[in-house]
């Protein structure tokens, strides 16, 4: 045997065994979800049911958590898009001394643990009359989620080319036309990415959430309750439904995208 064809099963191998790593437990979750046990596990099986999907349906708690979190997940991505993008062009804007400063102020955020954000939060904000919410958990969450957003901005923006604005700007258009029609649509990938990271920051988002949530239960907190007072399928059913929601809509996009190209 050939060291090509030595190579190429090795190869062969890491990614198989790289998939099984990745998808192994999202198929042992999902098929939790038809174990007739009350407990979410496939070992030992004790037969094949559809009950735990309805018993989801049922749970108004578990919907209501779903309903906050992606409410949260919304309002962050209002706030933290445009301020990431404002602080991505700043430090693009800056000379070097002065870039690395702001740059490490700026990603502070995320050198700082999430129960430290979340108490720090709670206490300012307490001082000012305000409890704990939806309000805090979107500062709270905004104030590292930005640091995300503002990095994908900024690599995307070390491939543009400034000239465009110059040439622009020569043209007769305004600084707000050229923002519009050249740097926007050029960052538009960016920001659907940093968008679509923002999202799932926020959803899984707990240690941070836990302190500054006051009456509300998004669905991290919703889990990690049901954890200690005696988790079931059901959780995993939702699970396996938002896991098929993604893919659906991941598929759509692609089919759309290439029907858009052709």
């Amino acid at each position: 045997m050939s060291a090509e064809r030595i190579f190429r099963a090795i190869f062969v191998l890491y990614l198989a065994a790289f998939a099984i790593y990745l998808f192994a437990p999202l198929m042992i979750m999902a098929a939790a979800a038809f174990n007739e046990s009350r407990f979410p596990t496939v070992i030992p099986w004790q037969g094949t049911t559809l009950s735990w999907f309805s018993t989801m349906w049922a749970d108004e708690t578990m919907w209501q958590s779903l309903w906050t979190s992606l409410l949260v997940a919304a309002c962050v991505v209002a706030v933290v898009v445009p301020v990431g993008t404002a602080a991505a062009l700043v430090l693009t804007s800056l000379h070097a001394r002065a870039r690395s400063f702001a740059y490490a102020v700026m990603v502070s955020p995320l050198l700082t643990p999430g129960v430290v954000i979340g108490i720090s939060t709670l206490i300012l904000w307490r001082q000012l009359g305000v409890g704990g919410g939806v309000f805090l958990i979107v500062l709270a969450q905004s104030t590292f989620i930005i640091c995300y957003v503002m990095l994908m901005v900024m690599a995307r923006l070390q491939r543009f080319d400034r000239t465009q604005e110059e040439a622009a700007l020569g043209l007769g258009a305004s600084r707000i036309m050229v923002f519009r029609r050249v740097l926007l649509p050029f960052l538009r990938p960016a920001l659907l990415a940093s968008a679509g990271l923002a999202v799932l920051q926020s959803v899984e988002n707990y240690n941070t959430t836990l302190f500054v949530r006051g009456f509300e239960t998004p669905l991290t907190v919703f889990i990690a309750t049901k954890v200690r007072t005696g988790l079931t399928p059901a959780v995993n059913a939702l699970a396996l439904v938002i896991i098929l929601a993604a893919i659906a809509g991941a598929v759509f996009y692609e089919l759309a995208r290439r029907r858009r190209t052709a």
